[in-house]
């Protein structure tokens, strides 16, 4: 397995965390807390949502 991103993957990496940080500052400080209690730190947290996200099946 390659460490390297195409152009494209970096992208909805990127495009995904960003949305995944909004929706974190919309949290309430009780879901954060949650998520914190959960997953140790915001980054742990964070990409707990974000792996989450890319890994959903696709909504259509």
């Amino acid at each position: 397995m390659s460490d390297d991103f195409t152009e494209a993957q970096a992208s909805v990496l990127i495009g995904t965390a960003e949305k995944m940080i909004e929706i974190w500052n919309r949290l309430s400080p009780e879901k954060q807390a949650a998520l914190l209690a959960r997953f140790g730190s915001e980054e742990n947290a964070l990409a707990a949502l974000v792996t989450t996200q890319l890994v959903a099946p696709a909504k259509s």
